[in-house]
């Protein structure tokens, strides 16, 4: 009867334990601006929140505004295109939110064919001149999709040849491209660039301080998993430029997946890594929700 009592007790305390835990992870109907402004400034991590998978529903300003109230210190966003820079340059000014990063070159046009490098140089013209306004130092870019007749061996070497062509111009404006490999098991099909290796020989070969690779844990974890050895290699590589991350399967934030998010940030921190982690994630409830889980993961 005591071990009884003792095992019901014990039973009890752990469910009042986790009664109490859960609104500080994941949300309370009724948070006042400084709790949730706690959320994301309390972390080790510095998480940059992806405000293109964020807040969708909203004007492009206010999501910058969102993530200044959930307490992230830096966003980052995709293209250029279409986005009012002076006015995002003032607002994250106004709110001390940096813009980790944004992305330069997408898939197509792929700089992975040389009829497109005149074209990708002046695209790297615009942003190194953008980045000066946003007051940005990181730019990813992308390879571009499998070009038909083309070897992979040879598209490579033609993104080896696009950013030697580049680097120099990201050197002299002390911005660095950040080289995105992606997965073609569940994104991006067809695409010619994926799983770390293959990247990191790239970087290598350019050889330039401003050229490294967008090392996007989602991703990898799709294309090779080995997370924490594949990433210890990138990084006492001095490969590794950017984080980024989303949990697999449904590509959501932190906990709603297979990743083991404490140990792998654990293991970034641990090799020496302060930049930003990119939150290129769409948040599974919302995104209160998104940012206590992100914040869970960030414990160790």
């Amino acid at each position: 009867m005591m071990r009884f009592r003792r095992r019901a007790l014990l039973k009890s305390s752990v469910l009042a334990g986790a009664t109490n835990l859960a609104p500080s992870l994941f949300g309370r109907t009724q948070e006042t601006p400084e709790e949730l402004k706690k959320i994301g400034s309390a972390t080790k991590t510095r998480f940059a929140v992806n405000v293109e998978m964020w807040w969708t529903n909203l004007p492009f300003l206010d999501r910058i505004r969102r993530t200044a109230e959930l307490g992230f210190p830096a966003i980052e966003f995709w293209p250029l295109k279409g986005k009012d820079l002076p006015a995002i340059a003032a607002l994250t000014k106004e709110l001390g939110v940096e813009v980790a990063q944004f992305t330069a070159w997408g898939f197509k046009p792929g700089m992975n064919d040389p009829a497109n490098h005149d074209a990708f140089e002046a695209a790297i013209v615009e942003a190194c001149s953008a980045a000066k306004q946003l007051r940005c130092k990181l730019a990813t870019v992308v390879a571009g999709d499998d070009i038909p007749g083309m070897s992979q061996e040879e598209m490579h070497a033609n993104v080896i040849t696009a950013l030697k062509r580049v680097a120099p111009i990201a050197e002299q404006h002390d911005l660095t491209l950040i080289l995105e490999p992606m997965n073609i098991r569940v994104n991006h099909k067809g695409h010619c660039l994926y799983g770390s290796g293959p990247t990191m020989r790239i970087v290598q070969e350019v050889a330039s301080t401003h050229v490294k690779i967008n090392w996007d844990l989602y991703h990898m974890q799709i294309t090779e998993g080995d997370l924490c050895g594949h990433l210890k290699e990138g990084l006492e590589s001095k490969t590794i430029g950017y984080l980024q991350l989303a949990d697999h399967p449904g590509r959501h934030e932190p906990g709603t997946g297979e990743v083991h998010y404490n140990r792998v940030l654990k293991e970034a921190y641990d090799l020496g890594y302060r930049g930003y982690v990119g939150l290129e994630c769409t948040p599974l409830k919302d995104e209160v929700t998104a940012a206590r889980r992100v914040a869970a993961a960030d414990i160790w």
